[in-house]
C-alpha cells in the first residue's frame, strides 16, 4: 500500500519524538514514519502555518525554553528523539540535559557541509575528517558534533548524527536564484552557473532520505554513530540547471559561467550568506559513499531521479503561481556578473 508517497512497510511501532516537524526533511521524515505506524509526536512552536500532520501528537513550545518543554514532556519517555532544530554547541548541551534518561536515542541532524572542503578525496565517507573553513554553519555543526560524542564517550548519551546534504521537496528549487533563476530561463535571460558548471552535485529528495533515517530511529546500533543519507546519483551543476530548464520548457537555457569566488566577493551586499554557501559547499564536487546506512537498513536506496524531481518542483510552482517571486536584487546581481563575465571572456 502506498500512502503519501510512501511504501508502507512492517515494522515493530516505535514511540518518536521530532524536534521540528515541519521542515524540508523534517516533515517528510514525520510522515513516512507515522505511515510505517510509529507513534509520532512533533514538538515546536507552531508558528509554521502549515498543516497538523494527521496520525501525528502535536505539542506546542519552544525548543530554547527548557521550562516549557518539561511541562508539555513531563513523564514522557521515547524511543527515540530526531532533533531538528539545534545550530550551535550551546543548543546541543542544552538539549543533553533537557533529553537526558528520556530517550534510548538521540539523533542529531548535521550537514554533510561539516565534511572537508575542498574534499582532498571522493567518494566522500563517515570517516572523511570534519573540516570547514568557508561556512560558519557548518563549522557550529561540527562543534554539536563534538559536544554530543563527548557526551557519549564521557556519559553514555545515546547520540547518532546524520550528515544529509542537499536535500528538497517539491517546494524547493535547488539553484542558486531559486525560482528567480527558472523565471530568467522563461523570459530568455542568461542565467549566471557557478564556476565552470562541471562540478558535481548530490540532490536527494526528501521522500528518499525519509526511508533511510526512518529506519535507522530506534537501533542501538546506530548510538555512537554517524551517518551519511544522500542519494547516489550526481550531476554535473550545468546538467542541474538543463534539467529546470527542460522541466520549465525551455528547449536550451542561456548558461553563463561566473567564478565562485567573484560571485562571493560580489554578492556580498545581495545576501551575506551566498558567499560561505556558495564557497563552503556547492561550488566543490561531493560524490558520497552511502554503505553505511544501506548496511544498517537494508533495502535502502534513492530511487527519484532528479530529473523528475525537477518536473515536480517546476509543476508545483505553477500550480502556485502566488509563490512565484522574482528576487529583483538577485536579477540585478545576475545581470552586472553575467556582464562582468562576459567582458572578461573577449
Amino acid at each position: 500500500m502506498s500512502v503519501l508517497g510512501f511504501e508502507a512497510d512492517t515494522v515493530a511501532p516505535r514511540s518518536l519524538l521530532f524536534l521540528g516537524g515541519t521542515g524540508v526533511i523534517s516533515a517528510a521524515a514525520a510522515e513516512r514514519a507515522v505511515v510505517l505506524g510509529h507513534r509520532v509526536t512533533i514538538l515546536n512552536r507552531g508558528q509554521s502555518g502549515k498543516p497538523v500532520l494527521d496520525g501525528a501528537e502535536v505539542l506546542h513550545a519552544d525548543i530554547r525554553d527548557a521550562e516549557a518543554v518539561r511541562g508539555v514532556l513531563t513523564g514522557r519517555t521515547f524511543d527515540a528523539v530526531a532533533d531538528f532544530l539545534t545550530f550551535t554547541p550551546e543548543q546541543a548541551r542544552e538539549n543533553i540535559a533537557l533529553f537526558r534518561g528520556t530517550t534510548e536515542q538521540y539523533v542529531f541532524i548535521s550537514t554533510a557541509s561539516a565534511y572537508q572542503k575542498p574534499p582532498a578525496k571522493l567518494p566522500i565517507l563517515e570517516s572523511t575528517p570534519l573540516k570547514n573553513p568557508f561556512w560558519q554553519y557548518s563549522r557550529d555543526k561540527i562543534a554539536c558534533e563534538d559536544v554530543l560524542f563527548e557526551a557519549y564517550r564521557s556519559d553514555d548519551f545515546p547520540a547518532t548524527v546524520v550528515r544529509p546534504s542537499h536535500t528538497y521537496d517539491r517546494t524547493r528549487v535547488g539553484l542558486l536564484g531559486g525560482w528567480t533563476d527558472i523565471h530568467r530561463m522563461r523570459t530568455g535571460q542568461p542565467v549566471m552557473v557557478h564556476g565552470d558548471g562541471t562540478s558535481l552535485w548530490t540532490l536527494t529528495h526528501a521522500r528518499d532520505f525519509a526511508k533511510a533515517f526512518v529506519g535507522l530511529l530506534g537501533r542501538p546500533q546506530a548510538v555512537g554513530e554517524s551517518y551519511t543519507i544522500t542519494s547516489d546519483e550526481y550531476l554535473p551543476w550545468d546538467r542541474i540547471y538543463r534539467l529546470f530548464a527542460r522541466a520549465a520548457g525551455v528547449t536550451e537555457p542561456e548558461l553563463v559561467h561566473v567564478a565562485s569566488e567573484t560571485i562571493a566577493a560580489q554578492g556580498a551586499g545581495y545576501s551575506p550568506h551566498l558567499g560561505p554557501g556558495l564557497l563552503g559547499d556547492r561550488a566543490h564536487s561531493v560524490v558520497f559513499d552511502n554503505s553505511k546506512i544501506k548496511a544498517l537498513v537494508p533495502g535502502y536506496a534513492a530511487t527519484i531521479p532528479f530529473a523528475d524531481g525537477t518536473r515536480e518542483i517546476v509543476n508545483w510552482y505553477d500550480s502556485h503561481p502566488e509563490l512565484q517571486v522574482v528576487d529583483r536584487e538577485f536579477m540585478a546581481l545576475s545581470d552586472r556578473l553575467i556582464r562582468w563575465a562576459r567582458r572578461a571572456a573577449d
